[in-house]
């Protein structure tokens, strides 16, 4: 990128920063979900995106249900764009004690079991409230968090993001060498983060069912964890009326011995989620590619808090 046009994106996100840096928590969920409205005026592609999947996805739901479904979704992007802007506040220690303000953990004796194997752990997520407050959270607790995802551009924004999420103790793993950083951190006890509720093409990809179709699902973590010896834990993040974060780690998925009807049962688990909490899930990716959305079954029901 351009160096000037670089410095005009920098000076913008660390003055973002520091604003919600300074805002009170009611404040910033005030005024994140004022933005995630005032969004839904443009009728950008995203909205489309966004529509069309809870159309898709709910059927049963009135139209009137889902436009506030979509509506309550755009207040949580809204909120989760001034979360992930406290990452950018040039301020020394300012993400970690935001994130040990506003995240709480359950679940911790789930992680202690698995860690006791010596095995590693992989932890099944999404993009359901804020993942960065999950790596974060689990990081400052002292797990050794690895998260499997891709370098952004420009190079100076990945650095920040790098650096900051280093400063907490959370590590990546980007492509050429995903495997192999992700073998090590097995090795060293750690945990691995990957999610699966994005569009995930060949070869990492294959098709299994959610929502009713057949659509291209990440399909490493089944054979992964049967190749390693690895504990599977879910790990749902909840933000609540609030404003506080709750980071649930759910008990181990237990494998069989076929890698695709595995996967399946995680692909379901994470459907599961998404019917949970509809408001907090990324309707705005372009999820479902290439489905045939007449050709449905019926998904797994809905999991309870």
């Amino acid at each position: 990128m351009n160096p000037i046009l670089a410095l005009l994106l920098r000076v913008p996100l660390h003055g973002m920063g520091l604003f919600v840096a300074a805002l009170p928590r009611s404040w910033e969920m005030s005024l994140g979900g004022f933005l995630g409205r005032l969004a839904l005026i443009f009728e950008t592609r995203h909205v489309r995106v966004a529509r069309d999947n809870l159309a898709h996805c709910f059927p049963e739901r009135t139209a009137e249900e889902r436009r506030l479904l979509l509506r309550e979704n755009y207040e949580h992007y809204g909120r989760m764009v001034l979360e992930l802007a406290h990452m950018f506040a040039p301020l020394p220690g300012h993400f970690r004690s935001y994130v040990r303000r506003n995240v709480t953990v359950e679940g911790d004796e789930h992680w202690e079991r698995a860690r006791a194997r010596g095995k590693g752990v992989l932890f099944l997520g999404t993009h359901i409230a804020n993942w960065e407050f999950a790596a974060a959270i689990a990081a400052i607790r002292g797990v050794p968090v690895t998260i499997v995802t891709r370098r952004l551009k420009p190079a100076w924004l990945h650095d920040w993001m790098e650096r900051t999420r280093l400063s907490l103790g959370v590590k990546a793993a980007y492509q050429p060498r995903t495997i192999a950083t992700v073998m090590k951190a097995l090795r060293d006890g750690g945990g691995v983060v990957f999610v699966m509720d994005q569009y995930m093409p060949p070869p990492m990809g294959e098709p299994m069912r959610l929502f009713g179709v057949q659509v291209h699902t990440l399909a490493a973590i089944a054979p992964l964890a049967r190749r390693t010896g690895a504990t599977i834990l879910p790990v749902l993040p909840k933000r609540e009326a609030d404003g506080r974060v709750r980071i649930i780690i759910e008990p181990e998925i237990t494998l069989t011995d076929d890698d695709k009807a595995d996967n399946q049962r995680l692909a379901d688990h994470v459907e599961g989620w998404m019917r949970a909490v509809p408001g907090q899930a990324l309707w705005a990716h372009r999820r479902f590619k290439n489905v045939d959305w007449n050709d449905r079954a019926p998904g797994p029901k809905t999991q309870k808090d």
